[in-house]
């Protein structure tokens, strides 16, 4: 089995950088320690560690770590009741703690259960969850607001159907919410991203069946209104899904995905400050760089990558 590659990208410099792979010495034989190569698993950050799970893999409810700073990965001993192998799930943080909700899991089918890892005593627990439970689904979404998890989008398990709402479920008291209707609702949709600025929910792109978007849609999770968004700058075209999403202070990056372009990686600046206005506008319209400040010119990474473009929210 091959091992999954490590990637660091400088948000900075614009630039990636690929880690060496772990030798055992013994040939191509996989370290013990190191995950294979995978789809459809998680990875979540919690402190200095990337906690790997899950995914279309040889034991793949086996839990791996990374360390950020070392470079070293690790496989700790864990203990409680360790979740089926499963993929397509989700996988948020609250505290030092991850949660694990639906996904497919392997000869079981779509499930909607719960798991929380502990990070801090490395010990599984499935949780017995209160209220009317979502129906079991994959592909969705998971984001935690405050000590409450949103879930948005994904398949269900008794009908090859998308969920058109939203889930809410409640950290502290376990129990399924019954969230309010909207009247605005984003399309329909699997394979998206999310993530959080400013206490608002963010979804963007995925698919329904063969329809694509490539949409950036809001959410207020105190009133549940949603908003469409439309960006400034070239965005991700249609054809993505499943992209990776991280935030960095006021810029969302994104990259890979499903589609034709999977190797593009794209900045969503949220708050851009006047130096990158200048610079989206020199791109935007092809302007000459020879009289420009040295920081705007045609050295500055932001400027020789082709493959990357600002979309700005005002």
């Amino acid at each position: 089995m091959t091992q999954i590659g490590v990637y660091v990208f400088n948000s900075v410099s614009l630039r990636w950088a690929k880690l060496p792979p772990v030798t055992t010495g013994r040939g191509d034989l996989l370290p013990p320690e190191v995950p294979s190569m995978r789809s459809g698993h998680t990875a979540v950050l919690i402190e200095d560690t990337i906690y790997i799970w899950g995914g279309v893999a040889k034991h793949s409810n086996l839990l791996y770590i990374f360390d950020v700073n070392t470079h070293r990965w690790s496989k700790p001993n864990i203990s409680g009741t360790v979740p089926r192998a499963r993929y397509n799930h989700s996988a948020c943080v609250l505290g030092k703690a991850m949660y694990i909700y639906g996904g497919y899991a392997h000869q079981n089918g779509r499930t909607n259960e719960i798991q929380k890892l502990d990070s801090a005593a490395m010990t599984w627990s499935l949780i017995n969850t209160k209220g009317t439970s979502a129906l079991a689904s994959e592909c969705h979404s998971a984001t935690i607001f405050g000590k409450r998890m949103f879930v948005v989008g994904g398949r269900m398990d008794w009908i090859e159907q998308e969920y058109d709402c939203i889930r809410v479920f409640d950290t502290e008291t376990n129990c399924w919410l019954s969230a309010p209707s909207t009247k605005l609702l984003p399309e329909v949709r699997v394979g998206h991203s999310a993530f959080v600025y400013n206490g608002e929910l963010y979804i963007f792109g995925g698919h329904h069946f063969n329809q694509f978007f490539n949409t950036l849609w809001k959410l207020n999770p105190e009133t549940f209104s949603w908003k469409r968004i439309e960006p400034n700058g070239d965005g991700p075209c249609s054809w993505k899904s499943k992209m990776c999403c991280c935030t960095v202070g006021d810029r969302i990056i994104l990259f890979g995905g499903g589609g034709y372009t999977a190797k593009d990686l794209y900045i969503l600046d949220l708050n851009p400050s006047l130096k990158t206005l200048c610079k989206l506008s020199v791109v935007q319209h092809g302007l000459e760089q020879s009289g420009l400040p040295h920081d705007i010119s045609a050295t500055d990474p932001f400027l020789l990558m082709d493959s990357l473009a600002t979309p700005i929210i005002q």
